[in-house]
C-alpha cells in the first residue's frame, strides 16, 4: 500500500477536530439531538416533497380532467430532458451530485408548484372581492402576485441548498444549475396544467388540429419558450453564486446579493407575464427583443465562468505537484475538458467501467481542491479550510494508481506543443528523473477496436 507523500508545505500538521464541540456539563462530546441528525432531515424533506406531489397532482387532475392531465403530462415531459441534460452539460467541470438535482426538480415540481398555486389562486380572489373588477384583478395577479409568488418559492430551493449542502455550492455555475434544475420542475407541472385546461377546452369546442387552443398553448410554451421559467430563476441562482464567492466576513454581500438577483428575477418574470399587454404583437416583440438576448447573454456568461474555472484548475494544481500529491500532466488533464474525457473513455476501455468512475471522481475532487485553493488564497475559505483540503487529498491519494495510467495517456495524446509548463515551472518530460513515477508502455486507446 502506497504512503502519502509529504504533508503539503504551508500545512506542516494537520490537527483532527471532533464532529461536535464539547460540551461543558457532560465533559464529553455531545450529540446532536434527534431532530438534528440527518436521516431525520431527510426523511422530514422527502415527506414534504412527497405530500405536496399527492395534492398538486389531485389539484391539477382536478382543473383538466384524467383525459387532459394524460395529454398534459405527455406534452409537458418533452422539453424536460432537453433542460436537464443543458444543466448538467453546464455543471460538468465539477459536478454536484445526483441528490441535489432531484431535490431541486422536485422542489419546483412539487413545493412550489403547489404554493403558487394556492397563493396565486388565494390572492386573485382577494383582489377581485376587494376591487369588485375580476378582469384586473387577473392582470394584477399575472404581472404582479406571479411574479412575487413564483419566484419566491423557487428560490427557497436555492437557499436551502446553499445552507445544507454548502459543499455543493461554491459558485455562480452551481447556483445557475440548481435555479435552472428548480424551475425547470416547476415549469414542468405548470405546463400540464395549462396543457391539460386547454385540451379540455378543446374538447368543449370541439376544436382540433393546429388551429386548436392546445397546438397554440403546446407551441409557446413548450416550442418557442421552455427556457422562461430557467431563465427568471437563473438571476436569483447567479446571486447566490456571487455570494458563495463571497468571504464569510462580508455578511452584508452575501445577504444583499441573492436578494437583487431574486428582484432581478420577479422583474423579468413580471415584464414576461406583461407583454400582453403591448398589443396584438406584443409577445412576440418582447420575446425577440429581450428573452432572447438575455438568454443569450446568460449563456455566455455561463459558459465563460465554467472555462474560468478549468483555467483555475490549471492555476492551482501545480502547487500539488511540487509537493508529491499529484502527478505533472494532471494540471493539464484536469483542466481540459477535451483531455478529462480522454482519461474518462481510456480508462472505462482498458479497466472496466470502475475505473471510468474513479477517474471520474478524481477529477471531481481534484476541481474541488483547486477551487478550494483559490478560494483560501483570497481569504474567502471557511474556518475548516485545512480538514477540507486533507480529505480531498486524501480522496485524491486513494484513487492515485487507478487513474494515473489514464491520466498519463490523455496527457501525452491531448497536450499541445511545447507543454508541460505551467505556474513558473517547467515539468520534467516523460520517464526522465523528476518524472512523478514511471510512465509505463500503456496500450494506445482506439474506441472503433472490437
Amino acid at each position: 500500500m502506497a504512503s502519502y507523500p509529504p504533508p503539503y508545505p504551508s500545512q506542516p500538521s494537520y490537527p483532527t477536530y471532533p464532529p461536535y464541540a464539547p460540551d461543558p456539563a457532560d465533559d464529553g462530546l455531545r450529540h446532536p439531538h434527534w431532530w438534528q441528525r440527518r436521516w431525520v432531515r431527510y426523511g422530514a424533506l422527502s415527506t414534504l416533497l412527497a405530500l405536496s406531489g399527492l395534492v398538486i397532482l389531485a389539484l391539477v387532475r382536478e382543473q383538466t380532467g384524467t383525459e387532459g392531465f394524460l395529454v398534459g403530462l405527455g406534452l409537458a415531459v418533452l422539453p424536460v430532458p432537453l433542460l436537464v441534460a443543458a444543466f448538467r452539460w453546464l455543471d460538468r467541470v465539477q459536478p454536484g451530485p445526483w441528490r441535489n438535482v432531484l431535490f431541486a426538480f422536485a422542489w419546483g415540481a412539487c413545493a412550489a408548484a403547489l404554493i403558487a398555486i394556492v397563493a396565486n389562486s388565494f390572492a386573485t380572489r382577494w383582489i377581485a372581492t376587494a376591487t369588485a373588477d375580476p378582469s384586473s384583478a387577473d392582470t394584477l395577479g399575472a404581472t404582479v402576485i406571479a411574479p412575487i409568488v413564483e419566484e419566491s418559492a423557487k428560490a427557497a430551493a436555492v437557499l436551502l441548498v446553499f445552507l445544507f449542502r454548502r459543499r455543493d455550492f461554491t459558485g455562480i455555475v452551481d447556483g445557475v444549475v440548481i435555479a435552472g434544475l428548480t424551475a425547470t420542475g416547476f415549469a414542468f407541472t405548470e405546463n400540464i396544467l395549462y396543457l391539460g385546461t386547454a385540451f379540455g377546452t378543446d374538447q368543449l369546442t370541439g376544436d382540433s388540429g393546429i388551429a386548436s387552443v392546445t397546438a397554440a398553448t403546446f407551441f409557446v410554451r413548450i416550442v418557442m419558450s421552455p427556457f422562461a421559467h430557467p431563465l427568471f430563476t437563473v438571476f436569483t441562482g447567479i446571486g447566490f453564486g456571487i455570494a458563495a464567492l463571497s468571504g464569510e466576513r462580508r455578511r452584508a454581500r452575501r445577504v444583499l446579493l441573492p436578494i437583487a438577483g431574486l428582484l432581478c428575477a420577479m422583474s423579468m418574470h413580471a415584464f414576461w407575464n406583461g407583454s400582453s399587454a403591448f398589443g396584438q404583437f406584443g409577445f412576440f416583440a418582447v420575446y425577440g427583443m429581450f428573452m432572447v438576448p438575455v438568454f443569450g447573454l446568460l449563456t455566455w456568461l455561463a459558459v465563460w465562468t465554467r472555462q474560468r474555472e478549468l483555467r483555475t484548475v490549471r492555476e492551482e494544481l501545480p502547487a500539488y505537484v511540487y509537493a508529491g500529491w499529484i502527478g505533472v500532466a494532471e494540471p493539464f488533464v484536469l483542466g481540459s475538458m477535451r483531455a478529462r474525457q480522454m482519461a474518462r473513455e481510456y480508462a472505462a476501455y482498458h479497466f472496466g467501467k470502475t475505473a471510468g468512475k474513479a477517474v471520474a471522481e478524481y477529477e471531481q475532487y481534484a476541481t474541488t481542491l483547486a477551487l478550494l485553493r483559490r478560494r483560501g488564497q483570497r481569504g474567502r475559505a471557511g474556518a475548516d479550510f485545512v480538514v477540507r483540503e486533507r480529505e480531498l487529498l486524501t480522496e485524491l491519494w486513494s484513487r492515485r494508481e487507478i487513474t494515473r495510467p489514464a491520466l498519463e495517456y490523455a496527457a501525452r495524446t491531448a497536450a499541445p506543443a511545447g507543454w508541460p509548463g505551467y505556474g513558473g515551472y517547467t515539468a520534467p518530460a516523460y520517464g526522465t528523473p523528476g518524472w512523478y513515477g514511471t510512465a509505463a508502455p500503456y496500450p494506445a486507446y482506439n474506441p472503433y477496436q472490437t
